[in-house]
């Protein structure tokens, strides 16, 4: 007597039974439908009142453009390599350090734009922006 099928047929099923899967399934979802939650509990605190507003001090910038030749400008007025230093200093010494905005024209020496950025390091300016012309 053989238990492969109900026509007294032979032949081996070759179809899975999902039943078994579908219950699995519904049991592992219906879990952590009830563990989730309990799992995100959060901490209640009590965090205190304070009637303060924030003050940001805006920092100046300093215009720094560089030519295709190399020469320094500081703030459209054309200046040497000591008198930049010179005023690179005497700027970092200011309460609130500004930021260097660097334009240099595409035809600059890249080691002339190193040194500026290395002079400006030095003095403790540390941010600098570089300024760039969109695209046409």
């Amino acid at each position: 007597m053989a238990m492969s099928g109900f026509d007294g047929n032979d032949e081996v099923m070759s179809e899975i039974n999902m039943t078994p899967f579908v219950d699995v399934m519904l049991v592992l979802l219906i879990i952590f439908m009830v563990t989730i939650p309990v799992i995100n509990h959060s901490v209640t605190v009590d965090l205190p009142h304070a009637s303060t507003s924030a003050q940001k001090e805006t920092a100046k910038s300093i215009n720094v453009s560089i030519d295709g030749t190399g020469r320094i400008f500081w703030e459209s007025q054309q200046v040497d390599e000591a008198v930049f230093r010179a005023r690179l200093a005497e700027a970092a010494r200011q309460a609130t350090k500004p930021e260097l905005h660097l334009r240099a024209d595409r035809k600059t020496p890249y080691e002339q734009a190193a040194r500026v950025m290395a002079a400006s390091q030095q003095a403790g300016i540390a941010r600098i922006g570089f300024i760039t012309e969109p695209d046409a």
